[in-house]
């Protein structure tokens, strides 16, 4: 086992450079597998929740803890970085011109940001404690990174199973940095959720079988970004114009008014085209004019037709007879789903003109 030199004052260290990138928390866990951690992902997986995402159980052994995955690592850093909205996530809520983009995806794709300063941050641990091995992660490898950060005490996995903070609210992307150094763990954050349970009671879809569990297969993110085929038909009405991700619980959760847009990275705010993109725009996309509207975009990863498709959904939900003959369009679509989301979408507009 690698010793940190002056561990805890390394560990303030650690933290205060982490502000200085522009993480707005910081904490540390024990890299050792959680009995409790690991039978909640057992169960979850037992039950199907995880619906299509098939990474999720083939390589279960690897999430179940951080030694899973790489039987070096001693301690756990977890970290998270602000995007709170400065415009209400829910405004353009029943909109029959407008969509809605999840706010985490209306700026850069967080995946680069994040992993940027995660990097810059190892770098600087390695530099301070040569001694040290350190591998990053952001949402692309077998990591827990929301249980890990409640261990390490940043937050806690609210009703909704999204991290909450007391300081930053809801709007937080996770990153960690596992490493070989011993740190000192932090105390588990406690729940601060309480009696509350707006976020279970704002979902569309129903998607919470009960506090602190998630049916992917019901959560509009799941279904309008991971989900590849039609989304069955007794959800569609329920997606109502939300055409990438959702953000229902986490915008109704009361923590957020702590919440501060000033921490927000730049990189995070959001472009102007997608905080209230016309969906009528949105239907004309063809595969060019996806990717270039996408650059740079986490979106541009879910392709032009699954797109299409949830554009489709939302015009479909909107009631706007003057996207009837967009949708009229898209019913020769080469793409089988796209077509069908069209046809569906031509009915219910026409049904009660």
């Amino acid at each position: 086992m690698v010793k940190a030199p002056a561990t805890s004052g390394l560990a303030a260290r650690i933290a205060d450079e982490a502000a200085a990138l522009g993480f707005a928390a910081c904490g540390f866990a024990s890299a050792a597998e959680d009995p409790v951690r690991a039978a909640r992902l057992e169960q979850w997986l037992g039950e199907g929740h995880h619906g299509s995402m098939e990474w999720m159980a083939a390589r279960a052994e690897h999430r179940r803890s951080p030694q899973g995955l790489w039987p070096e690592a001693r301690s756990v850093i977890a970290l998270g970085m602000s995007y709170a909205p400065a415009h209400d996530p829910l405004a353009l809520e029943g909109s029959d011109t407008h969509a809605r983009i999840s706010v985490y995806a209306q700026g850069k794709d967080y995946h680069d940001v994040v992993k940027k300063r995660l990097k810059a941050l190892a770098r600087w641990l390695v530099a301070e404690a040569p001694e040290a091995q350190v591998k990053v992660f952001v949402d692309t490898a077998p990591v827990m990174e929301k249980p890990l950060g409640e261990a390490a005490g940043i937050g806690w996995q609210g009703k909704h199973t999204n991290m909450v903070s007391a300081v930053q609210g809801s709007w937080l992307f996770l990153g960690a940095i596992y490493t070989t150094l011993d740190l000192a763990p932090a105390e588990p954050h406690r729940d601060q959720c309480g009696s509350c349970r707006a976020c279970l009671d704002a979902c569309p879809t129903n998607a919470f079988p009960a506090p602190y569990q998630l049916d992917a297969r019901r959560c509009i993110s799941y279904l309008t970004i991971e989900h590849k085929g039609p989304v069955a038909e007794d959800l569609r009405a329920g997606l109502g114009n939300r055409i990438y991700g959702c953000d229902d619980c986490l915008a109704v959760c009361p923590w957020n008014k702590f919440a501060s847009q000033a921490q927000t990275i730049r990189e995070f705010l959001p472009r102007a085209e997608l905080v209230a993109p016309r969906l009528g725009e949105l239907l004309a996309l063809d595969d060019a004019g996806f990717r270039a509207l996408f650059s740079g975009s986490p979106i541009k990863r879910i392709g032009r037709d699954r797109f299409v498709r949830n554009c489709l959904y939302a015009a479909g939900n909107s009631g706007n007879q003057a996207l009837v003959p967009q949708v009229e369009t898209l019913i020769a679509d080469p793409d089988p789903v796209v077509a069908e989301a069209a046809q569906w979408a031509l009915v219910r507009l026409t049904a009660n003109p």
